[in-house]
């Protein structure tokens, strides 16, 4: 998760310092690192990490939201643009068979263990468990969605320099907040329904 989310900064300004001023050019070094680790894990483990996912599609958020011009407030309201459209794709998830978050809390508590991640799987057939994952989706889609359209708010109707002070304090607090209770709800849905899991894995 580090290396997807560093590594792509650093490229990005690499590419403003030693390559090339363009903002276009800049982020097209920045996907190199997701698109690579997204590559080799679909080739490697036959899925797509996630969190490098969520990296190319916030980059390709970014770079369309440039093509829309540069004035003084689309620049602070774009910061917004990819965790808004994140949030965006997490309602829109909820009507697919699976929610984004289900995604998430599978590469977080699985990871790459063949065993883990069918125990995961295996986990849906619970309807506590289809539940669960549609209402952490649906937060995080409220806390994402919600900060962009507070942050057009607050773009006009405060001056810049505060909107650049509050606006990044605000993303964390919600970030955080979103953070901590999913942990909290992931943790007491597990104790409850793993005792299930493991009475219904075939015994060898």
């Amino acid at each position: 998760m580090a290396l997807n989310t560093v590594v792509p900064v650093l490229l990005y300004e690499f590419s403003k310092h030693f390559v090339s001023p363009s903002e276009y050019t800049a982020l097209v070094f920045a996907t190199l690192f997701p698109v690579g680790d997204s590559i080799w894990g679909l080739a490697r483990d036959r899925q797509l990490d996630p969190i490098a996912a969520m990296v190319i599609f916030g980059i390709i958020v970014d770079a369309l939201a440039i093509s829309l011009g540069g004035s003084p407030k689309l620049l602070l309201i774009r910061e917004s643009f990819a965790t808004g459209a994140f949030g965006a794709g997490c309602f829109v998830s909820l009507l697919l068979p699976r929610p984004l978050m289900f995604y998430f809390g599978r590469y977080f508590m699985a990871g790459g263990d063949a065993e883990k991640r069918a125990r995961f799987d295996a986990s849906w057939s619970l309807p506590e468990v289809r539940r669960g994952n549609r209402l952490i989706t649906t937060l995080w889609g409220a806390v994402f969605l919600g900060e962009l359209v507070l942050r057009v708010i607050l773009v006009y109707t405060l001056p810049a320099a505060v909107v650049l002070v509050v606006s990044p304090l605000i993303l964390g607090v919600l970030t955080v907040f979103a953070i901590t209770w999913s942990l909290a709800y992931a943790a007491r849905m597990r104790k409850r329904v793993l005792p299930a899991l493991l009475a219904a894995e075939p015994r060898g």
